[in-house]
């Protein structure tokens, strides 16, 4: 049964809900958790999971539920996921911690995307659901926000190294989101007065002590300026010992870096571009498009002036050439899978083998020698075919590989050269890509000696 996986797709902001708690481990699970599943049915308004996950994927409902329940229980937890098959995607899971250890329970939900929660009606929706988890089960904390600025807030640690995080969970105010539940606990040191006098859209004390804290109407417009002001208002209300002004400009300052930003690439490298921001973590694609309107690669320097490039020194040129297309086809034969472009020989292949050598990391991630013995000569010669196939080129036979070149027009290339430097390391390869050197060849071929 296929989902809409969130890992599967472009990254983006989500809504992201961490809800941590405590049940009741001497009532029958079942009666124990029928209260979780009623909420949720209730109020799940648009984003309601159709599949749970076991060992296998089934069709939500409540058997199937209680199914999943018991075939991933172990001697210390249980665990469910539940998923959807239409927009929006949905990654949720229920976890439970069970005896003779604490019994603890733990729900994160992620709806992508956030843009799903601009309606106030529909926030509205997941807000009671929160809350009537929040009134069954004691809580210790909970929030929902984007999951972007969370990322760029520094959760779930703000600060904190890793162990000390653990170990403490969310034992102050590190952060104010959109909803947020505190524990009886967390209310007891910042005072249930303080607690229940924050300025804030909504504010309300449950029946079990914690209290439910709402800053803005809708979750999708947490970073408008006015949002931005309840929230630091909330923040510093509850923290009298943080400054307004110093946590209003770190929150516009977060807003700034996910703002959207209008991308204005080099051209031979938009193509290349595009694919590599929509890789980035959500978070940080406005500042990468930024980063990269900003940044123009350098020019190709690895060719030689026509009448100025050595002679071919081979004694058999068409075995040389034979040689060449052999190291070509190790590159089909290696990447056709992730790259079946690679069959086409094309110039939009080279870009393709760029994206794939990128997101592979390939310089970190393989053996030098594995790059310089079989990659290079591979990437090399098939730029180059594709040098003499779309450009007219015609291949200069050299004794030294990295001397073999290419001659276009009035310039001999030098692939080889290039695709050394391209391996060279990470950042290389989009500083010498393969896209840039062919478009720069193909307008050279053009211009007058």
């Amino acid at each position: 049964m296929k989902t809409l996986n969130v890992h599967d797709l472009k990254p983006e902001d989500s809504l992201l809900l961490i809800l941590d708690a405590t049940y009741d481990s001497r009532a029958v699970l079942e009666s124990e958790l029928e209260p979780f599943l009623e909420a949720l049915e209730k109020y799940a308004d648009g984003w309601m999971p159709d599949v749970i996950k076991g060992k296998w994927y089934r069709k939500y409902s409540r058997p199937s539920f209680w199914k999943v329940l018991e075939e991933r229980r172990d001697e210390a937890t249980t665990v469910v996921g539940l998923y959807r098959r239409q927009w929006p995607a949905l990654d949720m899971s229920l976890w439970l911690r069970l005896p003779p250890r604490p019994p603890t329970l733990a729900i994160i939900i992620k709806v992508q995307p956030l843009s799903f929660l601009s309606e106030e009606q529909r926030c509205l929706h997941f807000v009671e659901l929160v809350r009537a988890w929040a009134s069954r089960y004691p809580v210790t904390h909970a929030a929902a926000h984007s999951s972007d600025d969370e990322a760029l807030a520094g959760a779930p640690y703000y600060g904190r190294d890793v162990k000390t995080s653990r170990r403490d969970g969310f034992d102050n105010i590190y952060e104010v989101s959109w909803l947020n539940v505190f524990g009886p606990k967390l209310v007891e040191s910042v005072g249930r007065e303080r607690m229940l006098s924050t300025p804030a859209h909504r504010v309300e004390e449950l029946p079990n002590g914690c209290v439910l804290l709402v800053t803005w109407p809708t979750a999708a417009d947490f970073a408008s300026d006015a949002a931005r002001e309840a929230q630091a208002r909330a923040h510093v209300h509850l923290r009298p010992d943080l400054d307004h002004a110093t946590v209003l400009r770190g929150l516009r300052e977060r807003s700034a870096m996910l703002a959207p930003v209008e991308p204005r690439f080099h051209p031979d490298m938009a193509p290349l571009l595009s694919r590599v921001v929509d890789c980035l973590p959500s978070h940080e694609r406005q500042r990468g498009i930024a980063g990269f309107n900003a940044w123009r690669p350098p020019e190709p320097e690895e060719w030689l002036p026509a009448d100025a490039a050595p002679l071919s020194d081979v004694a058999d040129p068409e075995r040389a050439l034979a040689q060449y297309s052999l190291y070509a086809e190790h590159l089909v034969a290696m990447l056709h899978t992730e790259v079946p472009s690679l069959f086409q020989g094309t110039p939009e292949s080279l870009t393709d083998i760029d994206f794939h050598f990128w997101r592979d990391d390939s310089p970190k991630r393989r053996l030098r020698e594995v790059l310089d013995e079989h990659v290079v000569p591979a990437v090399g010669a098939y730029l180059g075919q594709v040098l003499v196939y779309h450009l007219g080129g015609r291949w200069v036979p050299r004794k030294a590989l990295l001397e073999t070149g290419v001659l276009v027009g009035h310039r001999v290339w030098l692939p080889f050269v290039r695709a050394q430097r391209y391996l060279s390391s990470s950042e290389a390869l989009l500083d010498f890509s393969l896209t840039h050197f062919y478009r720069e060849a193909e307008r050279q071929r053009v211009r007058p000696v």
